[in-house]
């Protein structure tokens, strides 16, 4: 019986939007609009989190970054305050003498201009050793990457990337040839494979030489950075423990360097991009709040129309409670109606954005999607309260009396 009931008030709640279509809908809008803004908007933040991660790992795994000076004294490239820089030999010690440590990468860095003929490009140019493209996951399409031998003997060669190679060189093979960096020659003996953008930098316009002729081209004695990579994600903090302990003792008990991982980079970003996340949810989920404002507005202007009907039915028996539940099931038919709308809406143009505009991730969640619809239902329940209270409460004889 009671079931039965619960029908009969879902159908007479169908009929009563049926019956006003456009009003109907124009209610729903604001939980339409409200639903598939939370959706889209935590879609593009959710992807924005796993493009960061992606671009990370391609980068390499279980990284130790080292930098000259600490960060509360940093004030440029080479920090104020750093009492001892960062050089070759700091680099060879970690490697030697650090059993956490698989691998370590020496960097010079700065920017050139690289001429080939009448052809020329500035880039960014780096000054390394062979470890670098094992560490950073980056590999040589054609010819090789120099040794270890090249960097000792200050051997003039190079390694372009693909970039770089198409706006000097066009189709032919560059191998063998010299280009110009700055106004030193070298010899072109690979190039890299294709890499894209990552985290806003081409990685296909880079230029890599051995880390000695790096120094004296840009006429440096010190690092920029140095790569360490431990030998899993277990031994990170190991290896976090004894690079500090042995920098520290090779520059006289002063700690005048910074040492980030990877994973703390990550972390940061991610706390970040959450954040970021949550607020876009919370400023797209005020639209369904103005959505169950309309939603409690036209409520009472139904429960105005219908008052002799209420009037009537409690006349033949109905009770508060009937009044109540049926004008609560309206409410919340209107707010579910357009959370289901709002849900399919969101999805499709998070696909749609996908398929458009593959270089911008979008990624929907499905807790963004629980939250938004219950969000959405929750609303209805929460602004159909009042106006099917006020109907429950009318005086039969006042309801029948009414014009």
């Amino acid at each position: 019986m009671a079931s039965r009931f619960t029908r009969e008030i879902a159908a007479q709640a169908i009929r009563s939007l049926l019956a006003n279509r456009v009003r109907s809908f124009l209610t729903m809008l604001g939980v339409i609009i409200g639903v598939s803004s939370v959706i889209l908007l935590v879609a593009l933040g959710e992807g924005a989190k796993r493009y960061i991660q992606q671009e990370l790992s391609g980068l390499g795994s279980n990284l130790l970054l080292i930098t000259p000076g600490k960060v509360e004294t940093t004030g440029g490239p080479f920090p104020i305050g750093s009492v001892y820089p960062l050089t070759e030999e700091d680099a060879t010690a970690l490697a030697r003498r650090c059993p956490a440590i698989i691998d370590v990468a020496p960097l010079v860095l700065g920017g050139s201009r690289i001429k080939f003929g009448n052809k020329g490009r500035d880039t960014t140019v780096i000054g390394t050793t062979e470890s670098f493209p094992v560490i950073r996951n980056m590999q040589v399409d054609i010819g090789g990457f120099f040794s270890d031998e090249d960097v000792e003997a200050r051997r003039r060669v190079c390694v372009i990337g693909r970039r770089v190679r198409n706006e000097l060189f066009g189709g032919t093979n560059p191998l063998g040839e010299w280009v110009r960096i700055g106004e030193t020659k070298f010899r072109v003996i690979g190039i890299m494979a294709p890499k894209g953008v990552s985290l806003g930098l081409d990685l296909d316009d880079l230029v890599f030489i051995p880390l000695r002729p790096a120094m004296d081209l840009f006429d440096v004695d010190r690092l920029f950075e140095i790569i360490a990579k431990a030998r899993g994600e277990d031994a990170i903090e190991p290896a976090r423990i004894q690079i500090r302990t042995l920098l520290m003792r090779r520059h006289n008990g002063h700690e005048d360097f910074t040492l980030t991982s990877q994973n703390a980079i990550l972390a940061s970003l991610l706390t970040i991009l959450t954040t970021f996340t949550w607020i876009l949810g919370g400023i797209a989920a005020i639209s369904l709040l103005v959505g169950g404002v309309g939603i409690m507005n036209i409520m009472l202007v139904s429960v105005t129309e219908r008052t002799l009907e209420i009037g009537l039915r409690k006349a033949v028996g109905a009770r508060r409670a009937d009044i109540l539940k049926q004008f609560v099931v309206e409410a919340v038919a209107i707010s579910l109606l357009g959370g289901l709308i709002g849900l399919m809406l969101g999805n499709g143009g998070a696909l749609a954005i996908g398929l458009v505009l593959p270089a911008l991730p979008v990624a929907v969640s499905l807790w963004s999607v629980a939250l938004a619809f219950g969000f959405s239902v929750a609303v209805g329940v929460f602004f159909g309260v009042y106006p099917a209270y006020r109907a429950s409460i009318l005086n039969p004889i006042d309801a029948l009396r009414f014009e």
